[in-house]
Order: structure tokens, then C-alpha cells, then sequence
């Protein structure tokens, strides 16, 4: 009786487990997409997020020569023929797995774009140019954005952020009908879930069918909600080498927003005090963030306005961050005056009851700052990796702030992102150039606003002087089980040098360790930059 009972048991829960199992399929990633609190969590279903892109193929290894090679264009998986035409192939992976972001660009757009899912012998989505925009599918500029230097009939690329779902397979093509060598360039990003993940695939009719809920997202990515909760506030003024401090009450809880104002008596300290606040936060005993706020903010130097989703800087220089911050039993935020002058700091936290789990991670910022990095015009010159940051432990990496001031009048950004994880022995992300990478194309590039990126600064055309940019993730968040290591080819237009600021915005589980808190930058003089 008693065996017959526990087997009963063991199928039942089996059952609970199988029927239980979320599916992933266009209606739940929308969803995740708009919902920011979805990546404070170790994600479930389990997936790898990789990277199918343009690269220089004489890009092999580090230790071979041709690893900062910067031929990016063009390069494909191989080349197929199909009824009588070729068709470049882009990326060809099994599945279950979703696309997440797609970038490309060109100047002419000649051709067509493919997409097939699942062993289709005629693609679910055809785009009649090397240009997403001209998909078909009715989509706003939350999930979809043309490039700061997207010109209708010429040059110019876009972003694609509607995520489309396969079951058990996706190939994505192009058919070149321009005949005299046009760079093609793209990058996208892929979720690969564990075998045996439910996964219902994109279809063109069942996202008609999601138009409302399209929409609503679309919305959102451009107009985040700012959270209504428990409210608690620190004010004061704040002399040189003193310490502003919010003590957050409320155990197994939630920071859902923190806004920050910084301000000065005299104007032109105001962008110093941005780099000499140092934001300090500390979950359950532990520290997790310091960065400058400016840094912290998206801006980089200068307070310049940031209207994306995690992240707000408005007019005024009031500072709104989305970023969600769960903790155990307790939460202190504090700003630090690192600078010469006094300024004056309101801070407000406001929070939720949130249930810790065994999927809750901490909220972290690390910043790191290297002066006259030296930039290089080719690989003969020898450049190097700038690295970000490296991680140990468990956790999942949301995206960066890079402010640079460039000391030469040519750009500073050829080089490629390379972001490993895990002991890979090659990059799982490896890009075409920086201005890519930050969902923008054709250097030097001009201001720019995104849901997940932004130029919020450039002083010049040519990107001498101060120069910031932002990405964030969300579903093409990077979880990480031991390692993770983000860096940027010092590759540039040609020799010099350039100051780099790096804030890095990432998720780990308690024990998990970076090289930039390990090693922290302190921020300096910024006159002593320029």
C-alpha cells in the first residue's frame, strides 16, 4: 500500500512538472520584454544568449594572428543556392531558442531578407531590402528603430527588438542584388534554452493576432511607468569628504526606483560633481554598487538628458533609475562628496514587499576609469583588449555606460566587443565595431535616444572631446554560471589616445565578484582629461 501510494506520488508530481512547464512563445517574451522587474531573477526557463554576426573570419584565436582584424563586413556561415538564386546565410542554429535583437547595416539595401523557422522551405518573413524597417510588420519605435544615420534610399541601418520564438530550428538569410560589393554588416543576438524547453515558434499570423499587446509594449519601451511604493528620503548639503546616507527599511523587499538630484551653488562645478558623487549601495551587509552618479545615470560627464527604459535623466538633471534592487532584510543607499566643493543631494527610494527565492540576485555597478588608453590604427600597431569587467560567480550582465573623452579628431571606436562567458575558448558575442554594438552605425556618431540605447553626448563631429554611450538588455540579458568577461579592441581611425570610463550593470548571486569593484578606479580632476 505504502509503495503504491509513493509511486502515486512521484507520477503526480511528474505530471505537476510536465504540465507545469512555462512555455515560451511571443505572448510571454512581450511580456518580458516590457516587465523590468523580470531580470532581478535568475531566468526561467534556462537559456545561453549568443551572437551570430558579421566578424572578421581571420579572427580565430588570441593567440593567432588576425584576432584584431577589422574586415567586418560581409562575412557569412556559408552561401546556399536555392531555386536558382544564392542566399547568403547569416545565421543557421537548432533550437528551442528565440532571436532577441537583430542589427544590421548597409548603404545600398539591394536584395532580400529571409527568415525560416522550424525546416520551412519558404520563409515565415521576407523583407523585400538590408532593411528591417520595411518588414511588413506594423511596429512602433520601441520595438523597432531606424539608426541616427538611417537615410531612406542610402546608407544607414536599424534595430529590431521584437523577439520571435522556434521550436526547433531558425535560418536567416540575404540575397544580394547589388553587384558591386556593398558592406553588409549585422549582429544578432539568440536565446539557445536547454533541450526540451516548450517553445511555441513566431508565426506572422499569431503576432497579427498580438497587435493590442504589440502595441501596449511598444508603449511602454518608450513610456516606462515610474513604480508607486513605500517612499523614503535623505537631503542635505554636503561638504567636501562627507557622506549623504538613506537607511531603506522593510525586509525581503525591493528598490523599484531611486531618483537623485545633484546640484551646485556655482554652475560650472556642476559637471565635476557628477564624477566626485560617488553612489554607494549595499544590500544585507554587502556592497554592491559604486560608480560616480553621472556615470551611474547613463550620461557619462556633463548630465546631459537619457530617456530610456531603465534609466531617465530629465531637463533639470534629476536623475530616475528603474533599475530593480530586491534584498533580504535591509538596504543603504549613500552618496559620497569625493570633490573640492560643497554640494547639495536629495535622494528618494521607493521599494515593495518582494519574496526572496533561490532565483533572487543582487543588483550591481562597478565603475572603472584608465586615462591615455592608447588606440591603435591596425593590427600591425599592436592594440589591445580594454576590458569592461570580468566576473566570478553566478549571475546575469545587463549592459554598460562607456564614457570617453577622445584626445584625438579622428574616431576611437573601430574596435570589436568580445564578450565571453563561462570558459568559452571563443567570444559568445563578437561585434563589428563599437558604434554597433551601442545600436548605431557609420562613425562618428551623432546624439541619439533608445528604449536600450543612447548617445546622450558628442561634442564634435569629428568625436573629439567628450563622447557617452549606453546599452542596456533585457531579453538579450548574458546569464552567466562562473564566469563572465566583457572587453573593447583599442582599435581607432589612428594613433592616439582616449580616456575611458566604464560602468558595467549586472545581477549576481550572493559570492559573485568583479574585476572593476576589485581593483576601483577613483574618479580625478576631469580639466586634468582635456
Amino acid at each position: 500500500m505504502y509503495n503504491r501510494l509513493l509511486l502515486t506520488a512521484v507520477l503526480l508530481i511528474a505530471g505537476i512538472n510536465c504540465f507545469g512547464q512555462k512555455e515560451v512563445d511571443l505572448k510571454s517574451l512581450l511580456t518580458e520584454l516590457a516587465d523590468n522587474t523580470s531580470v532581478a531573477s535568475w531566468p526561467d526557463p534556462y537559456y545561453k544568449q549568443m551572437q551570430s554576426s558579421s566578424y572578421d573570419r581571420n579572427s580565430v584565436s588570441p593567440d593567432k594572428p588576425g584576432w584584431f582584424a577589422n574586415d567586418d563586413r560581409s562575412h557569412y556561415i556559408r552561401t546556399e543556392e536555392v531555386d536558382g538564386h544564392k542566399e547568403n546565410v547569416m545565421l543557421d542554429v537548432d533550437g528551442p531558442g528565440a532571436i532577441v535583437r537583430f542589427w544590421l547595416t548597409t548603404f545600398r539595401r539591394n536584395g532580400k531578407l529571409r527568415i525560416y523557422f522550424d525546416g520551412q522551405t519558404k520563409p515565415e518573413i521576407t523583407i523585400p531590402a538590408y532593411d528591417l524597417t520595411k518588414s511588413g510588420l506594423d511596429l512602433g519605435k520601441g520595438l523597432l528603430q531606424p539608426h541616427s544615420s538611417y537615410e531612406p534610399a542610402e546608407k544607414g541601418g536599424s534595430n529590431l527588438y521584437l523577439p520571435m520564438p522556434y521550436a526547433k530550428h531558425c535560418k536567416i538569410t540575404w540575397e544580394d542584388n547589388d553587384t558591386d560589393n556593398q558592406p553588409r554588416y549585422y549582429q544578432v543576438n539568440y536565446r539557445t534554452y536547454q533541450p526540451g524547453t516548450k517553445v511555441k515558434t513566431f508565426t506572422v499570423a499569431e503576432f497579427t493576432a498580438l497587435k493590442p499587446l504589440v502595441e501596449k509594449v511598444n508603449n511602454s519601451l518608450l513610456h516606462p511607468d515610474d513604480f508607486k511604493g513605500s517612499v523614503a528620503r535623505a537631503n542635505g548639503n554636503l561638504f567636501p569628504q562627507t557622506t549623504l546616507m538613506l537607511r531603506v527599511a522593510g525586509a525581503s523587499s525591493a528598490i523599484r526606483l531611486l531618483t537623485i538630484k545633484i546640484t551646485t551653488a556655482k554652475p560650472e562645478d556642476y559637471q565635476q560633481a557628477l564624477r566626485s558623487a560617488i553612489l554607494k549601495i549595499s544590500f544585507d551587509g554587502h556592497q554592491t554598487v559604486w560608480c560616480p552618479v553621472g556615470d551611474f545615470s547613463g550620461s557619462g560627464v556633463g548630465g546631459k538628458a537619457i530617456n530610456s527604459w531603465y534609466r531617465t535623466v530629465d531637463a533639470d538633471g534629476l536623475i530616475i533609475s528603474r533599475w530593480v534592487m530586491p534584498y533580504q532584510r535591509s538596504a543603504e543607499v549613500s552618496i559620497v562628496n569625493t570633490g573640492s566643493a560643497e554640494i547639495k543631494v536629495n535622494i528618494i527610494a521607493t521599494t515593495e514587499s518582494r519574496k526572496w527565492t533561490a532565483n533572487s540576485m543582487y543588483f550591481h555597478a562597478d565603475w572603472k576609469a584608465q586615462n591615455n588608453v592608447a588606440i591603435k590604427k591596425g593590427e600591425e600597431d599592436k592594440p589591445t583588449e580594454w576590458v569592461f569587467n570580468s566576473i566570478k560567480g553566478k549571475g546575469l550582465f545587463l549592459g554598460d555606460t562607456f564614457a570617453i573623452y577622445n584626445h584625438m579628431h579622428k574616431w576611437y571606436g573601430e574596435g570589436d566587443q568580445k564578450i565571453w562567458t563561462d570558459g568559452a575558448t571563443f567570444p559568445d558575442e563578437f561585434g563589428t565595431g563599437a558604434e554597433d554594438y551601442y545600436n548605431t552605425s557609420w562613425a562618428p556618431v551623432v546624439l541619439y535616444q533608445t528604449p536600450f540605447a543612447n548617445a546622450p553626448r558628442a561634442d564634435n563631429a569629428d568625436s573629439f572631446g567628450y563622447n557617452t554611450f549606453t546599452r542596456t538588455r533585457n531579453l538579450d540579458a548574458i546569464p552567466f554560471k562562473e564566469s563572465f568577461r566583457y572587453s573593447l579592441e583599442t582599435l581607432g581611425w589612428e594613433n592616439g589616445t582616449a580616456d575611458f570610463a566604464a560602468t558595467t550593470y549586472w545581477y549576481g548571486f550572493k559570492g559573485a565578484k568583479s574585476s572593476a569593484a576589485a581593483e576601483q578606479s577613483l574618479p580625478v580632476n576631469l580639466k586634468d582629461n582635456e
